[in-house]
């Protein structure tokens, strides 16, 4: 399984706006095939303009599918616009128990 997260900091004005666009977006990615689990998770604080995706998909070629894919390309040009500065991404793959 993959893991994904992806932190995205927002200009201050455009933080309802990302949150509106997760709402509308969420069940059409959670839909997609391959994805397991979704869910945005926000900063705290001083930092409430920091989002976080977290994403279980079931292979590398599953995420690829979708970062490929007009779904994402469309989600992916709107949500841009509205960063303060440049996302930070990151794949892993979730390991079971080593011991």
């Amino acid at each position: 399984m993959i893991v994904r997260i992806v932190k995205m900091e927002f200009k201050p004005e455009h933080v309802s706006d990302f949150k509106k666009l997760f709402v509308d977006k969420k069940e059409k990615i959670r839909a997609f095939p391959g994805c397991q689990y979704l869910e945005l998770l926000q900063g705290t604080d001083a930092k409430d303009n920091v989002f976080m995706t977290y994403s279980h998909w079931n292979t590398a070629q599953d995420l690829e599918n979708y970062r490929y894919s007009d779904l994402f390309a469309a989600t992916w040009k709107e949500t841009k616009a509205m960063f303060s500065k440049k996302a930070e991404a990151i794949s892993t793959e979730r390991l079971h128990a080593l011991i």
